[in-house]
This record gives structure tokens, sequence and C-alpha cells, in this order.
């Protein structure tokens, strides 16, 4: 079953606040995710996906950036995971 993501809020939250004014906004992966145009992917795949039976799945756009994280550092599954 297709979980849809949420789309990013702009509204003030403690949490995500903190955890952003700890990354690097330089870094070249947090620039590359913010360059992304990520419904492009949820677009493309949601065909693939049940509507409403099974399991729910993990989001669309972690599931391509992991393959992206594999394919730039040339991970392999396992590294992909503990990179995680």
């Amino acid at each position: 079953m297709l979980t849809k993501s949420s789309p990013i809020s702009t509204q003030s939250n403690l949490f995500h606040s903190e955890l952003f004014s700890q990354l690097d906004v330089k870094d070249p992966l947090i620039q590359l995710a913010n360059t992304i145009n990520w419904t492009v992917f949820d677009d493309a795949f949601e065909q693939h996906y049940s509507q409403d039976n099974g399991r729910p799945s993990k989001p669309i756009r972690l599931m391509v950036g992991l393959l992206l994280l594999k394919q730039l550092e040339n991970l392999s599954d396992e590294r992909v995971g503990f990179a995680v």
C-alpha cells in the first residue's frame, strides 16, 4: 500500500528546527537533495503500489534517495543500510 509523503511544512517545529540547525547546508548531499524534484519520482512510481491493501510502504523519496546514495558512494546494499 502506497504511503503518501507529506509535503514539507514551513511551520516552525522544535524538533525539525533543532535537527536542521545541525545539518551542514554546504554538504553536497544536502544540496543535491534540495535540488531534486521528488514529486517526479512519486508520480512515476506510485502506479506500482496498491492504494488500498497490503502493508504501508516506505516513502518513495526514501527509496530513491537510498538508491542515489548507493550509486554516488559506490556502496553495497549492506553498506547503505549501515550508512543510514
